[in-house]
This record gives C-alpha cells, structure tokens and sequence, in this order.
C-alpha cells in the first residue's frame, strides 16, 4: 500500500520538476503531472537506463530527465497543433 502511494508523490514530484525544467505548462494540474511523472520514468529508463538513486521505483534522475523530454514534446505538438488551425 505505502509503495503505491510513494510512487505516486514521486510520479507528481518527477512530473513539476521535469516541468519546470521544460519551461512549459503542463495540463491538467496534478494529474497531468503524475501521468507526465510516469511516462517520463518509463521514457528516462527506456532511454538513458536505471542509474542514480531509485525512491519508490523510480530512478530520480533519469525519470526526470525523462519527464523534461516529454513535456517538451508535448509542447511542441501543442503548439503545432494550435498553429494548424
């Protein structure tokens, strides 16, 4: 029980600083950051591997360098989806 609930505040905590890193706005508050923070520990991992300190399954540092690509990507189709229309 207490292993989900750490991934979860380390999925919302990856999510605001791979955010903020990014310098975008993230949709959808702390949800949009806690998928952000997930997907970006799966893209990090994927990516650069499972290196640096692991809290609650996550490894911090390539889970948000992970989270920072993302929504940097997001940002960009965002924005080229706004510009098509």
């Amino acid at each position: 029980m207490w292993g989900i609930v750490l991934s979860i505040v380390m999925a919302i905590i990856i999510g605001l600083i791979g955010d903020a890193l990014a310098g975008h706005e993230m949709p959808g508050g702390i949800a949009g950051f806690m998928i952000a923070g997930f997907v970006g520990a799966w893209l990090g991992a994927t990516i650069l591997g499972d290196w640096g300190p692991v809290i609650g399954d996550f490894a911090v540092i390539p889970a948000i360098l992970g989270t920072a690509l993302f929504v940097f990507l997001l940002g960009l189709v965002s924005r080229l989806l706004r510009r098509a229309t």
